[in-house]
């Protein structure tokens, strides 16, 4: 309340627009920390050394969520798209080149990580982003208007909407960087998995030769080597690999040069093609113009297709994380395949305790990931017409998931798969008390008689050979053909067709 009473007390002062420049001026001289701004709505006090300017000021207030301010690669990538559209409108004539060769020296400082201090608006907010681009144009106006000789809030001299905005609108700038910066973002996490999958495929080889209890429903089947499961692992994250990578194809189609809705209108077509020339320049991508700049503009689905790609991802490294911890379970009383690393101490009441914590926090980021493709999801069919406004949070979420799923696989190779080990003893002597060695039994006694002998052996908690040989069914000798848990983890009939 007081703030509004404030801000009307401003605006009553500064009167009619004749008087405002001289108000300015002396409201100006009379504060040093502070500059006054004007907008549409009114004045606001800027602090003097900011880049920032009345509407990012207006943002900070209206959106005063958590302090989670825009992704470093959005703002990086706005610098990119900032910095192509310049060039493109000085190319045709459309902006002077003194100003236009300001802004672009203004970009390039800001795509190097210059002002981020300024980026003060939150990544969730409303306006489909208005208040992301135009703290971005204020920036780049002001350090543009300090490279030609003036003051910060002079923006007679460079304009953030007429001069660094020129021939764009939010709807087209925003989710073009968007995509840009997902496309820089998705080159670690490409990184990252080709890495897991080479780890994987490392102890694929290693326990190779290591045969365990297979297990379904979590109940005792028929061998399989350790190697053939990791080796399992291995051909998912090949298969998420090449999933994100496709979905990534669709982001290089962009519709920057559709303006507000899509029709292109302030924006003549030599701008348009040559701004997409200089993106493309300008990141290294192969960006393209969409075919259809209202569909480009209307529809998110190319967004949500990536996010699918990355909880079908989070969904198989889940699946994983659960294999490893129970695996690893134990020491004493749990399966005990395999060995986990180390990494702290498990509890403040049990002396000794250690829990496998790297599955453990690789299962809680593929379950935010998972939340965040739901929220996604809701964001993208909650556009209407000609414009999703929900972009904000679609951006935010997708940056998240990408971010984690990179974080977190990177620590779960270092500080888990890479050197685990297996318990080659326990694995042994699963197999060789497990009753799942009887289905082995089948092709040559019939599957009736095998039946008996399984429950025979677990009620007398003997072994199948034992009972076999008791019964008389086969001789030691064709025993030890068929029972080779080595030769049951491979096509065919173990021991081979016999006589009997």
């Amino acid at each position: 309340m007081d703030q509004a009473k404030n801000q009307q007390a401003l605006v009553s002062q500064i009167g009619s627009v004749d008087t405002q420049q001289q108000w300015l001026t002396e409201k100006e001289n009379d504060c040093t920390d502070t500059r006054i701004e004007m907008d549409s709505l009114g004045a606001k006090e800027v602090p003097a050394a900011a880049y920032y300017g009345v509407q990012s000021i207006r943002a900070q207030e209206n959106f005063p969520l958590t302090g989670n301010r825009v992704h470093p690669q959005l703002i990086r990538a706005m610098g990119m798209v900032k910095l192509a559209c310049t060039e493109a409108n000085q190319a045709t004539d459309s902006l002077e080149p003194r100003i236009a060769e300001a802004i672009k020296q203004a970009c390039i400082e800001f795509i190097a990580g210059q002002y981020q201090q300024d980026m003060i608006v939150e990544a969730i907010q409303g306006g489909a982003g208005t208040s992301i681009n135009m703290n971005v144009n204020e920036i780049l106006a002001n350090r543009a208007i300090e490279i030609l000789g003036g003051r910060k809030g002079d923006y007679g001299v460079v304009s953030p909407n007429t001069h660094v905005n020129m021939a764009q609108s939010t709807n087209d700038v925003v989710p073009t960087a968007f995509k840009v910066a997902v496309l820089m973002m998705h080159e670690a996490l490409i990184s990252s998995l080709v890495k897991l999958h080479e780890t994987l495929q490392r102890k694929e080889m290693d326990f190779d030769e290591i045969v365990t209890i297979g297990r379904t429903h979590l109940q005792d089947a028929i061998p399989i080597r350790l190697g053939q499961r990791f080796g399992a692992y291995a051909k998912f994250v090949k298969r998420d690999i090449e999933r994100i990578k496709e979905s990534m194809e669709d982001l290089k189609t962009v519709n920057l040069g559709a303006t507000a809705v899509g029709t292109g209108l302030n924006a003549d077509m030599a701008y348009i093609e040559k701004a997409i020339e200089e993106l493309a320049l300008i990141t290294g991508f192969d960006i393209r113009l969409a075919e259809d700049l209202v569909d480009g503009t209307q529809n998110t689905d190319a967004y949500v297709h990536v996010s699918g790609a990355l909880r079908t991802c989070a969904l198989n490294l889940s699946k994983m994380c659960n294999d490893l911890r129970l695996m690893a379970s134990g020491p004493i009383c749990g399966l005990m395949d395999i060995h986990l690393p180390a990494m702290q101490p498990g509890s403040s009441i049990m002396p000794g305790k250690v829990n496998p914590v790297m599955p453990e926090m690789m299962n809680q980021i593929c379950f935010q990931v998972q939340g965040n493709d739901h929220a996604i999801a809701m964001a993208s069919e909650a556009g209407q017409f000609e414009l999703n406004v929900m972009g904000p949070v679609l951006f935010k979420n997708l940056f998240e998931s990408m971010e984690l799923i990179t974080n977190g696989v990177d620590a779960l190779v270092e500080k888990c798969i890479r050197d685990l080990q297996a318990n080659e003893a326990r694995c042994t002597q699963q197999v060789n008390r497990s009753v799942g060695l009887v289905t082995a039994l089948n092709p040559h006694i019939g599957y009736e008689k095998s039946a008996e002998i399984a429950k025979e052996a677990l009620d007398s908690k003997r072994s199948v050979r034992e009972v076999v040989l008791e019964k008389g069914i086969l001789t030691e000798a064709q025993l030890d053909r068929i029972l080779q848990p080595r030769e049951m983890t491979e096509p065919g009939i173990a021991g081979g067709r016999m006589d009997h």
